[in-house]
């Protein structure tokens, strides 16, 4: 396999503007758990579900701001983040 092709498989595959995840579902870690996290690094969690394939939260942040962000399923590994259709952060 290519590199190109490696990294295309291993980056989260954007899809009609939001973030789709190809992890199994033996791998990941409970949606709970990363409730807690976000609400001990200061968000106010809303609602969580899954949206292609990774989980999708909508929240206050830190700093107050109403965002919708998605989360690969496994590792919490933050990979977009928006406000208002504002793109506050986006993994590359």
């Amino acid at each position: 396999m290519s590199a190109l092709a490696a990294a295309t498989i291993a980056a989260p595959a954007m899809a009609t503007g939001k973030v789709t995840c190809d992890v199994p579902e033996s791998e990941w870690q409970p949606r709970e758990a990363l409730e807690a996290q976000l609400t001990a690094e200061g968000w106010t969690v809303r609602k969580s579900k899954v949206d292609g394939g990774c989980y999708e939260v909508y929240a206050k942040d830190e700093e107050g701001r109403k965002i919708e962000a998605y989360f690969d399923p496994a590792t919490f590994e933050k990979l977009y983040v928006a406000q208002r259709g504002k793109v506050l952060f986006e993994k590359k």
